[in-house]
């Protein structure tokens, strides 16, 4: 059986493409990486790699060992890694994935407090919409996640709790030419550009047939602070859920529009996604705290806001 040296020396072969680099890499000399990976080839029984004047090739044997060989180093590094966090959080990292609306609010907000609780655990945050993060939880690259989940809730590999729900909002800058119209109707808008971030089958089916276009958003931005910042400076109109245009719309910033019959907007449906049948790692269950509490919190503060 091979054992976690030898993938790892293989795994950095693949990443660099070149046995020198490689070598330089796991600081190993190139002799002693090519015995490793003929120590692997001869373990599995197969050929991993075809060496060229340019570097190396993976086989189809090579790809397929590669997907595993990374999965088994990010099982290994979650290990060692939640057992170094087992007592006080005192060492130790957290990989967290939100989707582009609980990455403008909620999860910088629990982030902050987490940081504050364990000043040394490591967080490190990917940014991406559910697909892109649901890939990397199952490649075991993230631990935890935020996001929409609407496309997620038959999948058996998850675990989802779902958040509170936020009402949508149709936003635009303060100067919009709209904001002079006393009745607002869907075909008005339709002669601005409308830009968002990847939409849920549902909401992309639902704006379609209010549009009566095909590709209901002119623009797509999973990053929101850029769309924000595209509407500010332009005529664009986006969406979004209450909780990440509030303070936005309240200081002037941003200003929201409504329409005479409503139906566009979506309320959110954010949830915390993790790998069913896992325990959560000691940083990872005090970071789903974090936003839980985040997320009461805000809620207290809207149900305030609207008495």
């Amino acid at each position: 059986m091979n054992d976690l040296r030898q993938l790892r020396h293989f795994v950095a072969l693949a990443e660099h493409g070149h046995f020198a680099r490689a070598a330089e890499a796991v600081h190993l000399s190139q002799p002693a990486l090519s015995r490793s990976i003929q120590a692997l080839e001869s373990s599995l029984d197969c050929r991993l790699l075809d060496r060229h004047s340019r570097g190396i090739s993976l086989t189809t044997h090579g790809q397929l060992v590669l997907e595993h060989a990374q999965r088994l180093l990010a099982g290994s590094r979650a290990l060692k890694n939640a057992v170094s966090q087992l007592g006080n959080l005192q060492a130790g990292e957290l990989h967290l994935g939100a989707g582009p609306y609980p990455a403008a609010r909620l999860v910088p907000k629990a982030m902050g407090r987490m940081a504050q609780r364990f000043p040394r655990v490591r967080i490190n945050l990917q940014i991406g919409n559910w697909l892109e993060l649901r890939n990397s939880l199952l490649d075991d690259a993230l631990e935890l996640f935020v996001a929409d989940s609407r496309e997620l809730l038959d999948d058996p590999l998850l675990s989802i709790e779902p958040l509170q729900p936020h009402g949508g909002v149709l936003f635009c800058r303060p100067e919009h030419p709209l904001l002079q119209q006393p009745r607002l109707r869907m075909r008005d808008l339709l002669d601005y550009p409308i830009a968002g971030t990847q939409l849920p089958v549902a909401v992309e089916q639902k704006l379609r047939a209010l549009s009566g276009r095909e590709q209901p958003l002119s623009i797509q931005c999973d990053n929101f602070m850029v769309l924000k910042a595209l509407v500010a400076d332009s005529d664009v109109l986006s969406m979004a859920p209450w909780d990440v245009v509030t303070d936005d719309i309240q200081s002037g910033r941003l200003a929201s529009l409504e329409l005479e019959v409503g139906g566009l907007t979506e309320h959110s449906a954010y949830a915390l996604i993790s790998r069913a049948g896992h325990s959560l790692s000691p940083a990872a269950q005090a970071m789903r705290e974090e936003i839980l509490a985040e997320d009461r919190r805000f809620g207290r503060q809207a149900d305030g806001q609207v008495g």
